[in-house]
C-alpha cells in the first residue's frame, strides 16, 4: 500500500507517495486538475490512501480523489501542528510529514462531512453572514439617529419596533440635515438588499427543516425558530461523534479558556478555537430563549448580576447547547419543566 500526503493550495499541491517502509516512490508539485492529478499518480494510486490537512478547498481535492477510487483522510491542521512542532514548514516537507504520519497510523482526523450538508452548509452560513449583516446595518441606523437633534430621536421613539412597516416608512420620509440624509438612504438601501437576499434562501430552509429531524427537535428548545434550528442541526451533522458534551462544547467554542498556576485556575474570555457558525446560532438565540422560559431567564439574570452580561450570555448559550444535546442524543422533542406538576 502507498499513503499519499497533499499538502494543499488554491492552484497546485505538493504530493509526496510513501511506501510502506517509509520511502518515497514519488514527489513533486500538480496543478489541481483532474487530468495532471491522475497523469501524476498514475497505477500507485491504486490501493493508496491520501491526507489533507482541512482547510477551505480541502474537499475539492478529497472528492476528485475519492472518485480515483483513493481513500481520503481530512486531517485537523493544528493537531497536525502540535505533533510535527520541530518541523521546517515548505510545501515538500509538509507533503512529506503528512504521508509520514497516515503511514504510522498518527493522523488527527476530523469528522468528514457528506456532500448535501456541506452544499447545506454552505447556503445557511451565507444567509447567516446575511443576517449579522443586517443586524450590522441596523444599528448603523439607530447610532445615526442618536446623534439627531432630540426631535428626530423622540420621532422615531414613537415606534416599538423601527424596522416595522411603519417604521421603515418613517425613516424614508424623516428630514435629517447635511449628508446624514444621504447616509439615511443608503444605509436603507442596505438594508432591503439584504433583507431580498434573506428571503431568497427562505425556500431551502424550509425545505431542510421538513427533511431533517435533528431541525425539528432542536426547534422545540426555547429560542430556536426555523432557520437557527437548521443551521445547528447542519454545523452539528452526527451528534454521535461526540462522546461527551463537553466535546460539543469545545467545538462550538463557549468554553471559557483556563489558565492555572499552582492550585489555583482562571477562567478567561470564550476560547477563539470553534465552529463560529455554531456558535454565533446559539448566542443568537438566547435572548429569545430567556424572553419565554423562565428557568433560562434566572439562570442568566443570577449570572448576569455577579459576572456580567456578556459572560451570561455565553454560558446561557451553553446551556442550550447541553438541552440539544441532550435531545438529540435521546431522540426526542424539548419537554420544558412544568412547575407546581410532574
Amino acid at each position: 500500500m502507498n499513503y499519499i500526503g497533499i499538502d494543499h493550495h488554491k492552484q497546485y499541491s505538493h504530493m509526496t507517495v510513501m511506501d510502506e517502509e517509509g520511502s518515497i516512490v514519488k514527489a513533486g508539485r500538480v496543478l489541481n486538475l483532474r487530468a495532471e492529478v491522475e497523469d501524476f499518480l498514475g497505477a500507485v494510486k491504486q490501493g493508496s490512501g491520501a491526507v489533507i490537512e482541512a482547510g477551505r478547498s480541502s474537499y475539492t481535492m478529497a472528492d476528485l480523489l475519492g472518485e480515483m477510487g483513493v481513500e481520503v483522510t481530512i486531517a485537523h491542521p493544528q493537531e497536525v501542528k502540535s505533533i510535527a512542532h520541530a518541523w521546517i514548514k515548505t510545501d515538500k516537507r509538509a507533503s512529506e510529514i503528512l504521508a509520514h504520519l497516515l503511514r504510522t497510523d498518527m493522523v488527527p482526523g476530523v469528522y468528514r462531512r457528506g456532500k448535501e450538508n456541506r452544499e447545506a452548509q454552505r447556503v445557511l452560513r451565507q444567509r447567516a453572514w446575511y443576517v449579522a449583516a443586517l443586524t450590522g446595518v441596523k444599528n448603523r441606523i439607530r447610532a445615526l439617529l442618536a446623534q439627531q437633534r432630540e426631535e428626530a430621536q423622540q420621532e422615531a421613539s414613537r415606534f416599538k419596533k423601527l424596522f416595522s412597516r411603519e417604521g421603515l416608512k418613517f425613516l424614508k420620509e424623516v428630514a435629517l440635515p447635511g449628508t446624514d440624509k444621504e447616509l439615511l438612504e443608503a444605509l436603507l438601501k442596505s438594508y432591503e438588499h439584504l433583507e431580498e437576499r434573506i428571503k431568497e434562501s427562505d425556500e431551502l430552509v424550509k425545505r431542510v427543516h421538513q427533511e431533517l429531524r435533528e431541525a425539528q427537535r432542536i426547534d422545540t428548545v426555547p429560542g430556536f425558530a426555523e432557520f437557527l434550528s437548521v443551521l445547528v442541526a447542519v454545523e452539528i451533522a452526527d451528534i454521535k461523534r461526540f462522546s461527551r458534551v463537553e466535546s460539543l462544547h469545545s467545538y462550538a467554542g463557549v468554553i471559557p479558556s483556563t489558565h492555572s498556576s499552582g492550585q489555583r485556575s482562571y477562567h478567561g474570555k470564550i476560547i477563539k478555537a470553534g465552529n463560529r457558525w455554531l456558535r454565533w446560532a446559539l448566542v443568537e438565540a438566547v435572548w429569545p430563549a430567556i424572553t419565554v422560559d423562565h428557568d433560562l431567564r434566572v439562570f442568566y439574570e443570577r449570572l448576569a448580576r455577579r459576572k456580567g452580561p456578556n459572560m451570561a450570555k455565553v454560558a446561557t448559550a451553553r446551556r442550550l447547547l447541553t438541552i440539544i444535546y441532550k435531545i438529540l442524543k435521546e431522540g426526542r422533542a424539548y419537554v420544558p419543566y412544568k412547575r407546581g406538576g410532574k
